[in-house]
């Protein structure tokens, strides 16, 4: 194809994205009728040459080409994130700013996911998460609030025993310290287990102190993962994992901190070369 023809191409594509906005190779291809293959590669020399930009969510398999100006038009593709990618993208939009170490676990792991969105600064060694529309200088808009009620809140509190006050603050800090960490320890052996299985976390579904239920991929195909903070299972624990992923219609794994109880190990073993259990007439 001649040199002409290909940049005649390229600045075809930039007038589609112009207009239209981001947009999928197969949209872009539509417009330079031309096949989504080809117009990837065209695309993908644009990206090298710095003309146009490439999201880092996807849309199927596809992630979405736009122009430098165009990054807030993501915001109407968001509905495409995964369900915990959603909701630290609800939760980052709303507070326009938020603290990393005050969010849950599964929480933290979704805002490094959402890069289009979720912008990272530290102040003071902590991590923050800023809206990608909200300006950094915000931040010390919404900090002075803070510390102006903060302020007020210690004026009140002064009516109490100064040595009883001081003392709550240092038990409730050490309990929500202790909790953040047991709960950060946990999630992180459940990814250090399926890291080394070589299976791939597709979702969180859900996450809390004492258990997670987590989507996973491996060589086996995709499965429910349910994680239970415990050292004994119970022949509960197992049902409500064995409804969890029904639930999905996947099979499904358990993990825990330890062996299950006896009668639950001799259960298992027992039901292996269970044919079918027949109601006699």
């Amino acid at each position: 194809m001649p040199q002409q023809d290909t940049s005649e191409i390229k600045e075809k594509i930039i007038s589609i994205l112009r207009r239209n906005g981001p947009g999928l190779p197969v949209h872009i291809g539509r417009g330079i009728e031309s096949s989504s293959l080809f117009t990837s590669a065209f695309l993908s020399e644009l990206s090298s040459e710095k003309r146009i930009k490439i999201s880092y969510m996807k849309v199927g398999n596809s992630p979405l080409y736009y122009l430098s100006g165009q990054e807030q038009l993501l915001e109407k593709f968001s509905h495409y994130l995964k369900s915990r990618e959603k909701e630290a993208f609800a939760l980052l939009k709303e507070g326009k700013i938020i603290k990393d170490s005050e969010q849950e676990p599964a929480i933290r792991i979704a805002l490094r996911e959402i890069k289009d969105f979720a912008i990272p600064f530290k102040k003071n060694d902590e991590i923050f998460w800023r809206y990608f529309t909200i300006p950094i200088t915000e931040f010390k808009v919404v900090e002075k609030p803070k510390k102006i009620e903060k302020e007020k809140i210690e004026k009140t509190l002064d009516i109490f025993d100064s040595s009883k006050k001081e003392g709550t603050k240092r038990t409730q800090k050490k309990k929500i310290s202790k909790t953040s960490q047991k709960e950060r320890n946990f999630f992180n052996n459940v990814k250090e287990f399926l890291s080394e299985k070589s299976t791939e976390l597709i979702d969180i579904i859900s996450f809390s102190r004492n258990e997670s239920l987590l989507r996973v991929k491996d060589s086996e195909g995709e499965k429910i993962v349910v994680a239970y903070n415990k050292k004994r299972l119970s022949d509960n624990d197992i049902i409500k994992a064995a409804k969890k992923s029904a639930e999905f219609n996947l099979p499904y794994m358990i993990l825990s901190l330890g062996d299950p109880l006896k009668k639950v190990r001799e259960l298992i073993s027992a039901v292996k070369n269970l044919h079918s259990i027949e109601k006699l007439k």
